[in-house]
């Protein structure tokens, strides 16, 4: 059970307010909202294969990002904690880069051919000699994540679609990922860091 107080600010007591749903949201927070992770919510986790990652800079500016990868690359580490592996990008680091100046973060995992979502408030850290980057094919880094909050959001609004397939790119065991196209311009190659296997001729 969650508080309704650790969830709902004025702003959002304001609009409660002013649609009569104050009660309902106390309800829900007070019926489906919790501090760590359930069983269930361990598994719907361990099944997702992407999720979208908000943060916020210093000031409270946000930011928002689609992190995917194999099915169980987010882990629970336990009813508490989550981790999951930042992979290659376009070297911007603008959701890590806020998460070292403000760790509240918020990750949203909807399961699009069945419409379930949850929701995961929490504080992330960086840790770049994690341990477990030894285990984790492709990763730059390691991102935790000490859950606060959990809650189940209603799925009406999620429209049916199937995954056809994994992305080729993303970072697997045995698997070697091709190099992005948007590397090999000539506006970015130059650019590209030292060791980057874009920078060599392509075969």
């Amino acid at each position: 059970m969650t508080h309704p107080d650790a969830l709902y600010h004025s702003g959002a007591r304001r609009l409660q307010d002013r649609y009569d749903t104050r009660r309902l949201a106390d309800r829900i927070a007070e019926r489906l909202g919790r501090d760590a992770l359930s069983g269930d919510d361990l598994a719907f986790i361990a099944a997702q294969s992407m999720f979208f990652f908000a943060t916020c800079d210093a000031a409270g500016r946000p930011d928002g990002s689609y992190k995917g990868g194999a099915p169980g690359f987010v882990r629970a580490l336990d009813a508490s904690q989550l981790a999951f592996p930042s992979y290659d990008g376009n070297g911007m680091f603008r959701s890590l880069g806020n998460v070292l100046v403000n760790s509240q973060v918020a990750m949203l995992f909807v399961d699009l051919a069945r419409g379930q979502r949850l929701r995961v408030l929490g504080r992330a850290t960086i840790d770049l000699a994690d341990p477990l980057l030894e285990a984790t094919a492709g990763a730059q880094c390691i991102v935790r994540v000490a859950v606060e909050h959990v809650f189940p959001n209603c799925p009406r609004y999620v429209h049916p679609m199937r995954m056809e397939a994994l992305s080729e790119y993303v970072p697997r065991a045995n698997h070697v990922a091709p190099v992005p196209a948007w590397k090999r311009f000539e506006a970015f190659r130059d650019a590209l860091p030292a060791d980057d296997p874009a920078r060599d001729p392509p075969p």
